[in-house]
């Protein structure tokens, strides 16, 4: 075993949210995805985070803990999916699930899709769009489990975003460092008027031996339909807020 993969592996199990999630072959394609990120960013940003012990607990560990939440064989929607973080990590995990990585920066699809061909993980699509248009699509609107967004935004914008993409049923969960008790005051309507309800937050520690992250997970089911007019337009969203 190589020193990135102990030390990826010792890192997973100093933190009870990713405890025995990583075995020794997925941290072996987690080490060929450092690299080759770490490669490509040379040249097209996509992270500030270069070195190891960052992205091992930044990118990587980070992203991990939203596994234990997702459903055998779930059909995965990540909105915002940047330089691939959690649709990488999911889909290296995970090869029971298919998960869309979704963003509106073509060169980030681009280099999800790439990445995800060189690991050999067949179960990443990518789609560059913007997600209050992939919410009014037919072949997605209602179709996913899971929905996710990481450290994208405020949950009242999250939850138009994201909510008329999930099935009845699903989950959505929202990763975020912190959130606050006016955040989830101010993101009420937006949840019953979309068709949701609060499920839970989780919180939790994410550390190495140097640091300490705090983390949040909202996470909301749906329990009705979305109204036809939702998500509306980008310029609705950001003027009128739920």
């Amino acid at each position: 075993m190589t020193e990135f993969s102990k030390e990826l592996i010792r890192v997973a199990e100093l933190n009870e949210a990713t405890k025995n999630l990583i075995s020794q072959k997925s941290a072996e394609v987690f080490e060929a995805l450092c690299s080759h990120m770490l490669e490509v960013n040379e040249h097209l940003n996509l992270t500030a985070i270069k070195d190891t012990d960052g992205v091992i607990l930044k990118h990587f560990v980070d992203s991990v803990a939203i596994v234990p939440y997702i459903e055998s064989g779930a059909r995965v929607c990540d909105i915002g999916c940047g330089g691939g973080f959690p649709t990488l990590p999911i889909a290296i995990l995970r090869r029971d699930v298919s998960i869309l990585g979704v963003d509106s920066v073509t060169k980030k699809v681009n280099y999800v899709k790439d990445t995800a061909s060189l690991l050999g993980l067949s179960n990443v699509a990518v789609s560059n769009s913007r997600a209050e248009e992939l919410g009014q699509a037919p072949d997605y609107r209602e179709s996913f489990d899971l929905v996710c967004a990481r450290a994208l935004g405020k949950l009242s914008l999250l939850c138009e975003l994201c909510l008329p993409l999930l099935k009845v049923g699903g989950s959505f969960i929202a990763m975020k460092s912190l959130t606050t008790g006016e955040e989830l005051e101010n993101a009420k309507n937006a949840i019953s008027v979309l068709g949701a309800r609060l499920d839970r937050i989780v919180e939790y520690t994410l550390k190495n031996d140097t640091e300490e992250l705090t983390r949040t997970m909202v996470i909301i089911k749906k329990v009705s339909k979305t109204p036809k007019q939702y998500p509306r337009n980008n310029s609705q969203i950001s003027k009128k807020p739920l």
